[in-house]
């Protein structure tokens, strides 16, 4: 069986490391933080090429509806 023996480090380096483990959470939120912002601009970029692709598609019916109209004949 092992017994768990205490591990002895100095002050010093006790308190570097716990700096060091706040830095890192700081850059971790700071990482997360970016990546929401990208997140949401794709979103935006996405609605936006949607409505273009709306747009560009409403525009293409219009015109297949005059070109028709131009070289159908009249009946009379």
């Amino acid at each position: 069986m092992t017994e768990k023996m205490p591990v002895f480090i100095k002050i010093e380096e006790y308190e570097q490391v716990l700096e060091l483990v706040k830095m890192i959470r700081k850059k971790l939120e700071d990482a997360k933080a970016t990546v929401m912002k990208i997140n949401d601009l794709k979103n935006e970029e996405d609605h936006q090429l949607e409505m273009w692709h709306n747009a560009l598609a409403e525009v293409e019916k219009k015109i297949d509806f005059i070109d028709q109209s131009l070289n159908e004949p009249e009946e009379f």
